[in-house]
């Protein structure tokens, strides 16, 4: 019983140990009392083995003792089978900053750290340009027309984006930007959003582009010439990077400048020969000035002793002789300019070169940092903005759509993709935002960056889906009603560019975090480059401990002992406590795969995939989380919350699940099972009765379905129809209208109407005509019916419209051509 007894409490106590990665001091004190109680206590075998783990902790954990024998032989090891990291990889791991994401690697995540980056809201200049020009902009557009009838913007928006610095939101106002925060321009981008081809185009130059790039590393001269008539729109801005060889892989750019000296105005000048090729670039059909990157080369050592001088950036005129620029991509979906540019054999001087001479070589370095901020907003915001108009939209449908006398949202196969897209849209806001917010307060999230580029690009893939097959024939059949369809085809642009989703998960998330965002991992190969053994064992031996603590946590949490401290309540306390848990579980797979696979696990895309996936879903919860913290809550926000946090650490479950199964170390994948899920799993998919009631919400005039489509273009005030206010006005008449089918088409199943009266219409005649309703109540029902039907018209087109070369033509009900024969036949 003794025996028994010491083991528990020796058990116990050194889970407590390792929970609060408290070192071996404490250990060893615990395994020697428990030893010596057991000797004194006539229980000495396990006395004896108490004292042996105990002196094997002291050897093993004591620094004084470890130095001498066991770091040098572990530090040996870990130089050879520690991941080289390339100078490339190693700008990127040194781009951007590390917030939430490293306190999720941690493994004991530290909420107030979160919720320490209040929230201002947008400053008052910042929402009246949201409320005003956005709205503006957004009503000057019709897909259509954009896409299938000028393959541009109209000229009218043009000059509109331009004269009210849509293009300049993130220059200072001292260069004649707006200033805009990071979460203006997110909201910005959102609204836009109402039209793929209006966002992009906008997106673009705030993003990765000249405008950027020049307010970090531009010389003052730079600054001076090309912000402020950036800001304007008298220069219009892209950049070339990607390339037929060059895409995902950007390091490996084929296009060269080769230092050099050429006589201009019968002056010699030192700058640059440039041959280039690059395709898919935003902008570049209309561009004034060109930002380009490209490898360096000085062979005739004019700048000095290194021939290779790597990745340079520069800006260039448009009409630079040499530069062919000006046909178009055609891209799938949405004809915003873009398309490919060459140069052979061009010469521009040096101080074209972004920073000057200072900054060559510094290219890649440039471009990661700029990237860990624009990825983190355009794409991200574009995908929030489409999700919220496309729920919007087809909550408006479903609701006026008809069929068996019941709208189609009261049917449960619709009401589950509309309560996963007004998931997938309040996810999706709550990130971005958040984020934003992040950025706001000084941060360069690189990692999250990647989470969501791809999260949230991909959250757009299921939604628009979701739209489209609760559209039916209204999506499928395009023209000016059609505001969903072109949209829909465009999705792949956003999978695609700024890092395809398939590197960025499979490579990126985890690739780029596991060193970046882990506590020790990026101390211990910088004491392996510098052969520091001293710097290697603080750093290894924390690690070790900090495994030791993840293990214990996650194992104990996985019980419900000792929850996590969390400063949330209500609903929101259980999922922050769990995503502690589940943060504990990450941490110990991400190091034991590291362990286990070593530097082979670079090539184990499947594997490291899947831990990516953990963590991205663990940040989006965290998102949403702090957003009800700090947001102000509506009427039935509280059961999307649960169905979205459901849906996330559901998701992360799975993705453990799949790394315990495919560990190429088997019993390694069993143990880590046990550990981070001793009980199973605790997540399933959220309840139907949460669908049935956020289908609901979303599909009426609710408080919910107005937060969710708060900052969105909702107003019909524009040039353009606008078909989510259209949808609205019918929501706010929809009760009224509702009361009013029932008492219809209860007469007319009863037989107290005509049986010809087949149509809604022609039932309200009869309903009037019979004194069942009064004749308010018709020519509302006839107002109201009315514009159900335009909503639920789709278009149609004459015979001919869609050949270009009417030449080809085939007209198939021509009458038949006589033959000669015929013709003498029929004149006898």
């Amino acid at each position: 019983m003794l025996t028994l007894l010491l083991i528990v409490l020796a058990v116990v106590g050194l889970l407590v140990v390792m929970r609060r990665e408290a070192g071996a001091t404490p250990a060893l004190a615990l395994l020697g009392v428990l030893g010596l109680v057991g000797l004194v206590l006539d229980a000495p075998v396990i006395g004896v083995v108490l004292l042996i783990a105990a002196a094997a902790v002291a050897i093993a954990g004591l620094p004084a003792l470890r130095s001498k024998w066991l770091t040098p032989r572990i530090f040996a090891t870990f130089k050879k089978v520690a991941p080289k990291v390339s100078d490339t990889e190693r700008t990127a791991l040194e781009a951007g900053t590390v917030s939430w994401d490293g306190e999720l690697f941690s493994g004991k995540p530290q909420w107030e750290s979160l919720l320490n980056y209040k929230d201002d809201g947008l400053r008052e200049a910042e929402q009246a340009f949201l409320d005003i020009q956005c709205a503006k902009a957004a009503g000057m557009c019709n897909a259509w027309d954009i896409a299938q009838e000028r393959a541009d913007l109209p000229q009218q928006l043009w000059d509109y984006l331009k004269k009210e610095g849509f293009f300049g939101m993130i220059i200072p106002k001292e260069y004649g930007g707006l200033g805009f925060s990071a979460k203006a321009q997110s909201m910005v981008l959102q609204k836009l959003s109402a039209n793929e081809t209006l966002m992009v185009t906008v997106g673009v130059p705030n993003s990765l582009g000249p405008g950027e790039l020049l307010l970090k590393y531009g010389t003052q001269e730079q600054k001076d010439h090309y912000l402020p008539r950036l800001s304007d729109g008298r220069e219009i801005p892209c950049f070339g990077l990607t390339g037929p060889r060059a895409g995902s892989d950007a390091t490996s750019l084929p296009d060269t400048g080769v230092v050099c000296k050429q006589v201009v105005n019968g002056e010699e000048v030192l700058g640059l020969r440039l041959n280039f090729e690059k395709r898919w670039i935003t902008l570049a059909p209309i561009a004034t000035v060109v930002g380009l990157a490209f490898r360096l080369f000085d062979p005739e050592k004019l700048l000095g002793d290194e021939e290779d001088r790597g990745i340079t950036l520069a800006l260039i005129p448009r009409d630079t002789q040499g530069m062919d620029i000006g046909r178009r991509h055609h891209p799938i979906g949405s004809p915003f300019m873009n398309g490919p540019i060459k140069g052979n054999d061009m010469f521009v001087p040096l101080d074209t070169i972004i920073g000057g001479p200072d900054m060559i070589g510094q290219g890649w370095r440039m471009l990661v940092e700029c990237l860990s901020i624009g990825r983190c907003i355009t794409l991200p915001s574009g995908a929030t903005g489409t999700a919220r108009y496309a729920l919007g939209w087809s909550g408006g449908f479903t609701r006026v759509r008809r069929q068996f006398n019941v709208p189609v949202a009261e049917m449960e196969g619709v009401q589950e993709p509309l309560a996963r897209m007004a998931s997938l849209a309040y996810i999706s806001a709550a990130t971005v935002y958040q984020t934003a917010n992040l950025i706001d307060h000084g941060e360069k999230p690189a990692v999250p960056s990647a989470i969501l580029k791809s999260q949230l690009t991909e959250f757009q893939r299921v939604l628009l889906s979701d739209a489209m097959d609760v559209h039916g024939g209204k999506a499928v059949t395009l023209g000016p009603r059609n505001y969903l369809g072109i949209g829909y085809s465009a999705n792949p642009v956003a999978i695609t560019v700024e890092g395809a989703n398939i590197m960025t998960r499979n490579l990126m998330i985890f690739g780029q975090g596991a060193i970046r965002c882990h506590p020790y991992v990026l101390d211990e190969l910088a004491a392996k480059d510098a052969n520091d053994v001293n710097a290697f064992d603080k750093a290894f031996f924390s690690h070790a401990g900090l495994i030791f603590g993840n293990a214990a946590r996650a194992f104990t949490l996985g019980f419900g002992l000792g929850k996590a401290s969390v400063p949330f309540s209500g609903p929101a306390a259980t999922y922050a406590q769990d995503i502690a848990r589940l943060s504990a579980g990450f941490g110990l797979c991400a190091d034991a795969a590291m362990a286990s696979l070593g530097s082979t696990l670079k090539k184990r895309e499947m594997l490291s995939a899947r831990l990516g996936d953990v963590l991205s879903n663990l940040y989006l919860a965290s998102m949403v989380l702090k957003q009800w913290h700090t947001g102000n809550k509506v009427e039935g926000e509280e059961a999307l919350l649960h169905y979205s946090l459901q849906f996330l650490l559901n998701r992360a479950e799975q993705a453990f699940v799949e790394i315990f199964d495919n560990l190429p170390n088997r019993a390694l994948g069993k143990v880590l099972k046990v550990v981070v899920m001793p009980t199973g799993r605790r997540w399933n998919k959220p309840h139907d009765d949460l669908a049935r009631d956020i289908a609901q919400r979303v599909s009426t005039h609710s408080a919910l379905r107005s937060k969710l489509l708060s900052n969105t273009w909702d107003k019909d005030d524009g040039a353009e129809s606008n078909p989510l206010a259209r949808y609205n006005a019918l929501l706010v008449d929809y009760d009224r209208a509702e009361a009013l089918y029932r008492t219809v088409n209860k007469a007319y199943a009863k037989g107290e109407l005509p049986q010809t009266a087949l149509h809604p219409e022609a039932r309200v005649e009869a309903a009037l005509e019979k004194g069942l309703i009064n004749e308010d109540d018709a020519q509302f029902m006839r107002t109201f019916e009315a514009e159900v039907l335009e909503m639920l018209t789709v278009d149609d087109f004459a015979y001919d419209a869609f050949a270009n070369d009417k030449s080809t033509l085939i007209n198939h009900n021509a009458a038949p051509v006589a033959t000669p024969q015929q013709e003498e036949t029929s004149v006898k």
